[in-house]
């Protein structure tokens, strides 16, 4: 039983919070708590009411969720016991997971991490942290304490402790390259893999990275990573990748992965002979695809063939497939003709634009070239044969052009040329009839059906959708990279894939939990979540000021969110 005593002491009553009860047979008071005169009391029930001097407010949800992924893959263990420094100041590994963190949430550079990470959950996560320490300097010299065998083995045990936690299925991984952009000095000798090469941004004046990457279709989980000379082809860094990543395969699953289990899907940029009679020798499962070029015999079958059949899946809406066995580099492979209506539709409009856009160029020529045989230009270097069959050529460089729009350049009695053009709608209609909306798919895998082996093909677009997440100017984890030495581009990769791996693991969770986001919405979702500190007035005898950790009001989706990852949001005094 509690109750309120009063006791008079000195002539004066003081008020006491008292507990009591049943102790040996009898009624004894457990435990008081001292209250006070009633004017004390009076008074500590207006601090109460007091409003907070001012507060503090910090990135909670997010921070949060990636520092939690970071610590069940001790992130920063693993990382310093691979580069292992004196107990002093930060390890090596916090400032690995400091970048990774940043870079799934808002990329900074070095010199402004202090400005972000100050205004985070982190803040308590990381106690040491201070400006002087998350200098730019500071960084540096932790990133040169990893050197590129380094960067592997810590990558390989963050990974070798997610598939085994979360049971990551590995039975269909997605590859592909991509290259990023860089504004390294062009005559910066102290740097060997920016190269000039083929930029898939059309940068192609500036010095690239080169980046590849093996992601499972499990949860889009990157698997493994390099990075390599932004001028090497793609084709010629395939069997290169392949074998490391076969390699880091087995060593991952302790060699109980037997090769045959896992497949590879892959696209038409890394085909040759080479390519796969090396696949043949790793005994790689693989789903890739093929250029309709090279088998015209295929492309020309007419979409209205009967030989098509409709997929029964409906996942595989407005497609139907047609299955042969052929032989390709090689070998008997299993090749699949699939015809899709939303691809034809695509690539339709696209064709119609390309012809619009053709036929402007070419009539602008053709005008200017009547201009001058009529006498209206007579200023200027007169124009060539071989100066308006290279303008013509330009206008037709889009794909199908060449077949569809026929030029005829012939040359005036004066020397003058001239163009006629006209398109060929009999061509139009073959074209639209055979190799609009066709793919074909190419697979050793016999024992698959037709509609898993499309699925497979299909889910190339996960590791797609990976790139255009990572050069996101907004939610990107690349961007910026203020580095122009090999090893700190290589050490800017690892914890750019860490990043991309805390994310993954995040929107995972949540899928599995049924909760169906996009990864922008799940970042954007756990963003908004802040910690609202308020700072109230230093009582008699404090030294500081009391502080009261507060969380925004959730949205049911966050709550929800909060939920499935388990993330603590109970109040605190600070």
């Amino acid at each position: 039983m509690e109750r309120l005593e009063a006791k008079t002491i000195n002539g004066r009553k003081y008020y006491y919070y008292s507990k009591w009860g049943w102790v040996n047979g009898k009624c004894r008071r457990v435990w008081q708590k001292y209250l006070g005169t009633l004017e004390t009391i009076a008074k500590k029930f207006d601090e109460e009411l007091q409003a907070p001097l001012c507060a503090e407010v910090f990135q909670w949800g997010l921070p949060n969720a990636l520092w939690q992924e970071s610590a069940l893959l001790n992130v920063i263990e693993e990382t310093n016991r691979l580069c292992p420094k004196r107990n002093q100041g930060m390890s090596t590994g916090d400032y690995i997971a400091i970048a990774a963190i940043n870079r799934a949430i808002c990329p900074n550079s070095k010199r402004s991490m202090w400005d972000w990470f100050s205004q985070t959950a982190l803040i308590r996560h990381i106690t040491q942290a201070s400006k002087a320490n998350l200098s730019s300097q500071r960084f540096w010299d932790h990133m040169d304490r990893i050197d590129e065998e380094a960067a592997h083995g810590i990558w390989e045990r963050l990974l070798g402790k997610a598939v085994k936690a979360e049971t990551i299925d590995l039975s269909s991984v997605c590859y592909d390259g991509t290259n990023f952009y860089t504004f390294i000095d062009t005559f910066n000798a102290r740097n060997e893999v920016a190269k000039r090469g083929k930029n898939k941004q059309g940068r192609n004046n500036l010095r690239q990275v080169s980046y590849a990457l093996f992601c499972s279709a499990d949860g889009h989980i990157p698997l493994y990573y390099d990075i390599y000379e932004g001028n090497r082809n793609d084709a010629k860094q395939f069997p290169k990748m392949l074998e490391s990543f076969h390699t880091f395969l087995n060593r991952l699953t302790e060699g109980g992965c037997n090769p045959p289990q896992t497949t590879l899907v892959f696209d038409k940029g890394n085909n040759s002979m080479a390519n796969f009679t090396f696949l043949d020798s790793l005994q790689l499962g693989f789903v890739g695809s093929i250029k309709l070029e090279e088998h015209k015999e295929l492309a020309q079958i007419s979409n209205d063939d009967p030989r098509f059949e409709a997929c029964e899946s409906a996942e595989l809406d407005q497609t139907k497939a047609y299955r042969v066995t052929k032989a390709v580099y090689g070998q008997e492979r299993e090749i699949v003709v699939t015809y899709n209506q939303n691809l034809f539709n695509t690539q339709w409009q696209t064709l119609q634009n390309d012809l619009t856009k053709a036929t402007e160029k070419l009539s602008c020529l053709q005008q200017k070239l009547d201009d001058r045989i009529n006498g209206l230009v007579t200023k200027g270097k007169g124009p060539t044969l071989a100066s308006v069959e290279k303008q013509c050529q330009g206008a037709l460089s889009r794909q199908h052009l060449k077949k569809i729009i026929k030029v005829e350049i012939s040359a005036t009695d004066d020397q003058l040329p001239s163009i006629k053009y006209a398109i060929d709608h009999e061509a139009i209609n073959d074209l639209s009839n055979t190799y609009l909306g066709k793919t074909l798919i190419i697979s050793n895998r016999k024992d698959w059906d037709t509609n898993r082996m499309i699925k497979a093909y299909r889910s190339q677009f996960i590791i797609e959708d990976v790139f255009k997440e990572m050069k996101d100017r907004n939610t990107g984890s690349w961007w910026p990279m203020y580095h122009w030495t090999d090893s700190k581009i290589r050490v800017h990769g690892l914890y750019c894939s860490i990043a991309l791996l805390l994310r993954a693991l995040i929107y995972r969770r949540l899928n599995q939990a049924s909760l169906d986001l996009s990864l922008k919405r799940m970042l954007s979702e756990l963003d908004s979540i802040r910690e609202v500190v308020n700072i109230f007035p230093k009582k008699r005898k404090q030294n500081v000021e009391r502080r009261q950790s507060v969380l925004t009001k959730m949205s049911e989706v966050q709550e929800k969110i909060v939920s499935i990852l388990s993330l603590d949001t109970s109040k605190k005094v600070i």
